[in-house]
C-alpha cells in the first residue's frame, strides 16, 4: 500500500517512518507532510492507499484535510490523544485510530485491517460518516458504524436493544429482532454508548434503558426487556444499574 505520513510534528513522521519500515515492510512510504497544504499536494502527487493521519496540527486538524477532499479513496488510521478533540465520533464511525505514543503490536493490527478494508471500498462512507458526526458536535449521535466482515452497518443507536459479549466479538440485539455479530470488544462499545444512555449490568451485557420493562428479584437480580429478554446483573455492578433506574425509569 503506497502510504502518506501527515504530522505537524518532524520527530513524529521520523519515529512512525522507522517503526512502519521495520514493523510493516509491505507498506511503501511515498511521502509526508506537516500541514494541511502540503498533504493535498502530496495525496494528489501519489494518490496513496493508506493515510497515517494526525487529528491536531497547529490551528488546523485531520479533519479540515479531509473536508476538503472531494474524493476519499484512500484508507484512513488517525493518530490520536486519548482526550483529543473528535475521538468519541471516530469510536462511533469505526474508523482505526493509533494513540500516542504509537503501540508497535496495535500498529501492525491497524495496517493488517486496512489492508483488508481496501476491497471493500467503504472508506468513503465510513469517513463521510465520520465527519457529519463531528458536525453535530454537542449533540448525542443517532447513528452508529457497526464493521462486519463484508460490510458496515450504521444503525440507529435508539434501535439497539442491548449488546452482548460473545469472546472478543460483540453481538447486537436489535427492536426489529435482527442481530449483527461485530468483530470489537463488548469494552469498547460500552466506553461510548454508556454516556449516552446504555447500563453495564454485567460483565457480558450491554443495555439500552429505554427497553428496560422492569427488576426481576430473582438470581440476585435481573432485568426484564420489552422484548422478553431477562438480563443478568452482576453484583459489582448491582448498586449502579439500581440507581441509574431509580433516577431515570
Amino acid at each position: 500500500m503506497k502510504t502518506l505520513i501527515i504530522d505537524d510534528e518532524q520527530s513524529n513522521i521520523d519515529n512512525l517512518s522507522t517503526l512502519v519500515k521495520k514493523y510493516c515492510p509491505r507498506l511503501a512510504l511515498v511521502g509526508s507532510a506537516n500541514n494541511v497544504e502540503m498533504a493535498i499536494q502530496q495525496i494528489e502527487l501519489h494518490q496513496p492507499d493508506l493515510l497515517l493521519l494526525d487529528i491536531q496540527m497547529g490551528a488546523q486538524t485531520g479533519f479540515d484535510l479531509l473536508r476538503l477532499l472531494p474524493n476519499k479513496d484512500f484508507e484512513v488510521i488517525f493518530i490520536t490523544a486519548y482526550d483529543e478533540y473528535g475521538i468519541d465520533a471516530i469510536k462511533f464511525a469505526a474508523v482505526d485510530y493509533l494513540l500516542k505514543p504509537v503501540d508497535i503490536s496495535e500498529l501492525v493490527l491497524a495496517i493488517n485491517k486496512a489492508e483488508d478494508k481496501i476491497a471493500t471500498k467503504q472508506t468513503a462512507q465510513q469517513l463521510n460518516f465520520l465527519l457529519n458526526h463531528l458536525k453535530s458536535a454537542g449533540a448525542e449521535p443517532t447513528k452508529i458504524a457497526l464493521p462486519q466482515l463484508h460490510e458496515i452497518r450504521y444503525v440507529s443507536v435508539a434501535d439497539i436493544i442491548r449488546c452482548e459479549a460473545d469472546n472478543s466479538y460483540t453481538l447486537f440485539y436489535l427492536s426489529n429482532a435482527e442481530k449483527i455479530l461485530v468483530s470489537r470488544s463488548l469494552k469498547e462499545y460500552s466506553e461510548i454508548l454508556t454516556p449516552i444512555g446504555f447500563l453495564r449490568t454485567h460483565q457480558s451485557h450491554l443495555v439500552n434503558r429505554l427497553f428496560i420493562k422492569s427488576w426481576i428479584k430473582e438470581d440476585g437480580g435481573m432485568l426484564l426487556l420489552n422484548n422478553g429478554d431477562k438480563i443478568s446483573v452482576s453484583k459489582p455492578n448491582k448498586a449502579t444499574v439500581q440507581l441509574a433506574l431509580n433516577n431515570h425509569l
